[in-house]
C-alpha cells in the first residue's frame, strides 16, 4: 500500500471541503445580513466567526448560488437545530425518513385487575 499517495488523496479531499465551505460561507455572508436566523442575535466583523452556515436539507453538497438551501445561524442556534433532529428520531440522513421507535411495553396492563379487588 502506498501510504503516501493516500495520504496525498486525503489531503486534496481536505483541501476541497474546505474550499465548498469557504465558498458557500462567502455567498452567504454577503447575501444575507449578519443576523442569526432564530435568536436574531446581530453579528459585527468582531464577532463573525460565531455566525455558521446552516444548510436547510441537511446536504452539505447542496449548495444552490440563489443560497435557497442555507441561513445564518449562530453557532448555539445551529447545534441546537442539529440537536432537535438528531432527538426527533430523524438520524438517518438527509433525504432519507427514520421512524422513531414505537414503545413495546404495556406498563398499565394490570390496573384494570387491581382496580377490581376489594379494599384490604
Amino acid at each position: 500500500m502506498d501510504h503516501s499517495k493516500l495520504d496525498r488523496v486525503v489531503a486534496e479531499a481536505r483541501q476541497a471541503r474546505e474550499q465548498r465551505e469557504r465558498d458557500y460561507r462567502a455567498q452567504a455572508l454577503k447575501m444575507y445580513p449578519w443576523i442569526c436566523g432564530r435568536c436574531t442575535r446581530e453579528f459585527t466583523r468582531a464577532n463573525l466567526h460565531e455566525l455558521t452556515v446552516h444548510h436547510r436539507n441537511h446536504d452539505h453538497d447542496y449548495n444552490p448560488a440563489d443560497g435557497s438551501n442555507w441561513e445564518l445561524l449562530c453557532l448555539y442556534c445551529h447545534d441546537n437545530e442539529h440537536q432537535r433532529l438528531l432527538e426527533a428520531g430523524n438520524s438517518a440522513g438527509p433525504g432519507k425518513s427514520a421512524s422513531p421507535a414505537s414503545a413495546t411495553g404495556r406498563p398499565f396492563s394490570a390496573l384494570a385487575d387491581l382496580l377490581k379487588k376489594p379494599p384490604a
